[in-house]
């Protein structure tokens, strides 16, 4: 599927994401324990319409667990994932008739995935998505310095970005010794705690009231506010684990690699 295409999932689809969230929320509950607590909601669940979610990034789970944060803040979103999960000859049909967008990087047809997730937030739908753009390296497991695709997708369709943080995600499915994890936690179940911050609007950080005004709008800009939406990212974290962050903008990549 070319991501370009992405077209609104139907009532079928709508069902389909119900079965799909009560089977993998039951599977979930049996492995770990998914803590979204008052503290951390805001007063409203996600706001209507067009929205872009983002969340850190610590373990292969952390999609499951995002689509059943969303479900509970009264979202169905329509995940951003790598090409490989559409690959697949088990879950690539389900989570194309879900509305899952594939992001194909170093491909001709990696723009096509912003193509989409616009496409899908101005048909007035809830994308999802990990700016960091794969599982953070850290070895504290704190997030990376994100990319700036988030930030470009909500300058040119004006949706707001909602930041949920997940800390714990990597005690469920690790790197390693997965199924051997998997049988551990039904004895003894990770807390994965949740926290949900204000919708940011992300032509006010950028300074632009239009979307004609956002596509103007420079590299250096585009790079200052998403590492502004980050830091807001990364503030939930290092709030959920009560200790400060070392990098309050995500790590950079030079610290990754030396």
């Amino acid at each position: 599927m070319e991501p370009s295409t992405w077209q609104r999932p139907g009532l079928r689809a709508a069902l389909l994401y119900a079965l799909a969230a009560s089977l993998l929320g039951t599977v979930v509950s049996a492995v770990s324990r998914l803590e979204l607590t008052r503290r951390s909601v805001p007063d409203a669940p996600l706001p209507d319409g067009p929205v872009i979610v983002v969340a850190n990034h610590t373990s292969f789970a952390d999609g499951i667990l995002l689509a059943l944060v969303g479900r509970r803040l009264g979202r169905s979103l329509r995940l951003m994932a790598t090409g490989g999960v559409f690959r697949s000859g088990l879950v690539g049909p389900i989570v194309r008739r879900l509305g899952f967008i594939p992001v194909l990087r170093g491909t001709a047809s990696a723009a096509g995935s912003l193509d989409a997730a616009a496409a899908a937030l101005e048909a007035g739908e809830a994308v999802g998505l990990f700016p960091e753009g794969r599982i953070t390296r850290d070895p504290g497991h704190w997030p990376e310095r994100s990319k700036t695709g988030a930030v470009r997708l909500a300058l040119r369709t004006g949706a707001p970005v909602v930041p949920v943080a997940l800390v714990g995600a990597e005690r469920v499915v690790g790197r390693t010794g997965i199924v051997g994890r998997l049988l551990r936690n039904t004895v003894l179940r990770p807390r994965v705690a949740v926290s949900v911050g204000e919708p940011i609007d992300v032509r006010r950080l950028a300074d632009v009231a239009s979307a004609a005004d956002a596509a103007s709008v420079d590299d250096a800009t585009v790079r200052r506010v998403a590492d502004e939406v980050m830091a807001v990212l990364v503030s939930h974290v290092a709030e959920l684990r009560g200790e400060p962050a070392p990098h309050p903008a995500g790590v950079p990549e030079d610290v990754l690699s030396a």
